[in-house]
C-alpha cells in the first residue's frame, strides 16, 4: 500500500463495476476511493493527485486513472465523442482514428478508445435440422448450457422477514462448470440423453463486450480526462473542428457528450429564464411608467451590467461558468431594475412639476445617490468575501482563505460583485446622461414641430399674393 502524506481514509471497491457508472469503462477491475484529511492541514488536491500518478507511473500491467468526483449530475469524463454509424463494422476503426486524434494532444489524460477488450467469446451453433431428429431445439440447449455456466432458475423463495424474493438456482458442482463440460453435456429429449456435440458446436468469436445504443443505434464513446487547469469547453471545441475535417469513414457520424452535452442544456434554460425575466421585467416597468423610454432605460442598463460580469472574469482570472455566471446576470437584474426605477420615478415626479429637465435630473442624482449606492454596496459586500474564496465561521469565529467550500460560489459571487458595481455606475451616470438626450431631444422636436406649423401657416398668404 502506498502511503500519502493528507489521506484520512481508505475504501476499496475490486471486482466488475456496475455499468451505470458513468464514471467508469467496463475493463476498470478495482476502485480505490480516498478521502483526504481537512484541507487546512494537508497539501492542495491537486498536488496529492500528482504525487500519486507519479508513484503509480510504473506499476506493470495495469492503467492507473486517478480523478476528482465531480460536481453536479454525472456527466462522466470531460471529453466524450460518441460514434455512431448504421454500419456498425467501421466503429472500430472510427474510434482508433478519434483515439488517435486525442492522443497527439498534451492535455489529454486517461484516455479509453471505447472499444471492448481482446478477448474470446464462446458461442454454440445449433443445427436446426440435426436437433429436429431428436427432438431437440434452441430452448433445451439453452437450458442445459445454464446448468454449466450461471446455473438454471428453478423457482422463487421470499424470506418471512423480506418483501423481495429470491431466486432458487439450480447448476452443477463447481468441479463440473468448465468448456470441456459443455461438449461432454447431454441432453434430455424425446429420443432420451443425446449428447450436445450431435447437434451443436462450440466456436470461439471475439469478444463483444457492452453493447450501447442510443435511439437503437449502436455507438462507441471515446473518452478522456483533462489536464489540471485546462479549460475542457476550448478543448471540446477544438476537438469538435479536427473531427469535422477528419475522415471517419462512410455514414460515420460524431456527437460530443459528457459536459459538453449539459453544458448546452444549462445554456439553453438559462437563455429561457433571461428571457422570461426580461418579459416580466418589461411588463411591469411598461404597467408602472406607461413610457417606452423609461423602460427602454432599465432594460438597457440590465443588458449593459453583462459588460461588467465579463470585465470581472477577465480581471479575476476566471472562466465563465455557464451555471453559476449566468445565474450571477440574471440575480443582479433585480437590484439593477429597483436602482433605475428610484432614480426614473423621482425625475418624472419633478418633470410633473415643473421643474427643468436639467435642474431635475441634478436633485434626482442628489437625492437618490444615496439609495442606490447603499443598495448596491449591501449586495456587493454580502457575497465579497465568496469572490476572494473568505469562508467567515462564526462559531468559532475564525476566517480562512480558500475553502473547497467557497469554490462553487466564486463566479456566482464574482459575477455579482462587478455586475453590481458596474450597473451602479451606469445607473448614476449613463441613465441621468439618456435622461437629459431624451429631454433634449424631446425640446428639439418641440421646436421643430412649431416651425413646421408656422410655415405651414404661412403658404396661403404667399400663394394669394
Amino acid at each position: 500500500m502506498l502511503a500519502f502524506d493528507g489521506l484520512k481514509t481508505v475504501y476499496t471497491r475490486i471486482g466488475e463495476q456496475p455499468r451505470g457508472m458513468s464514471e467508469l469503462t467496463e475493463d476498470t477491475i478495482g476502485v480505490i476511493l480516498f478521502e483526504f484529511a481537512d484541507w487546512r492541514s494537508r497539501p492542495p488536491a491537486h498536488e496529492i493527485m500528482d504525487a500519486i500518478r507519479a508513484k503509480t507511473a510504473d506499476i506493470a500491467g495495469i492503467l492507473i486513472e486517478v480523478t476528482a468526483p465531480r460536481a453536479g449530475p454525472p456527466t462522466g469524463k470531460p471529453i466524450q465523442v460518441q460514434l455512431s454509424a448504421l454500419d456498425t463494422a467501421a466503429l472500430p476503426a472510427a474510434a482508433t482514428k478519434v483515439a488517435a486524434i486525442l492522443a497527439a494532444r498534451n492535455d489529454i489524460r486517461d484516455l479509453d478508445d471505447g472499444q471492448p477488450l481482446p478477448g474470446i467469446d464462446w458461442k454454440l451453433e445449433v443445427d436446426k435440422s440435426e436437433a429436429a431428429k431428436y427432438g431437440a431445439g434452441i430452448n433445451t440447449v439453452g437450458s442445459a448450457v445454464q446448468l454449466v455456466t450461471n446455473g438454471l432458475k428453478a423457482t422463487e423463495y421470499r424470506p418471512v422477514d423480506s418483501d423481495k424474493s429470491v431466486d432458487i438456482l439450480v447448476r452443477f458442482p463447481p468441479e463440473r462448470r468448465s468448456l470441456d463440460q459443455i461438449d461432454d453435456l447431454r441432453v434430455q429429449t424425446p429420443m432420451g440423453h443425446v449428447p450436445i456435440g450431435n447437434f451443436a458446436q462450440r466456436t470461439p468469436a471475439s469478444r463483444v463486450g457492452y453493447i450501447n445504443r442510443v435511439n437503437s443505434n449502436r455507438v462507441m464513446t471515446v473518452s478522456a480526462n483533462l489536464a489540471e487547469g485546462v479549460q475542457s469547453a476550448k478543448v471540446q471545441q477544438e476537438i469538435a473542428h479536427d473531427l469535422a475535417h477528419t475522415d471517419l469513414g462512410a455514414g460515420v457520424m460524431f456527437k460530443l457528450k459528457g459536459e459538453d452535452e449539459e453544458r448546452a442544456k444549462a445554456s439553453a434554460f438559462l437563455l429561457k429564464a433571461f428571457g422570461t425575466a426580461i418579459f416580466l421585467i418589461f411588463a411591469i416597468l411598461l404597467a408602472q411608467f406607461n413610457k417606452l423610454t423609461s423602460v427602454g432605460l432599465v432594460l438597457t442598463a440590465v443588458v449593459l451590467s453583462t459588460f461588467g460580469v465579463l470585465l470581472g472574469l477577465l480581471v479575476m482570472g476566471q472562466a465563465f461558468g455557464v451555471v453559476m455566471t449566468g445565474i450571477g446576470v440574471i440575480a443582479n437584474a433585480g437590484v439593477i431594475v429597483n436602482n433605475n426605477i428610484v432614480l426614473i420615478d423621482t425625475y418624472d415626479r419633478l418633470r410633473r412639476e415643473g421643474v427643468a429637465a436639467y435642474d431635475a435630473i441634478i436633485e434626482t442624482c442628489r437625492e437618490r445617490a444615496r439609495p442606490v449606492v447603499l443598495t448596491a454596496v449591501t449586495a456587493i459586500l454580502g457575497v465579497l468575501p465568496i469572490a476572494f474564496g473568505m469562508n467567515v465561521e462564526f462559531l468559532s469565529r475564525e476566517i480562512t482563505l480558500g475553502a473547497p467550500a467557497t469554490q462553487w460560489w466564486i463566479n456566482l459571487s464574482t459575477a455579482i460583485v462587478f455586475g453590481l458595481g458596474f450597473a451602479t455606475v451606469l445607473t448614476l451616470i449613463v441613465t441621468p446622461a439618456a435622461l437629459m438626450a431624451l429631454a433634449n431631444l424631446r425640446e428639439r422636436r418641440l421646436r421643430w414641430g412649431a416651425a413646421l406649423r408656422g410655415w405651414r401657416w404661412r403658404m396661403p398668404a404667399f400663394g394669394r399674393s
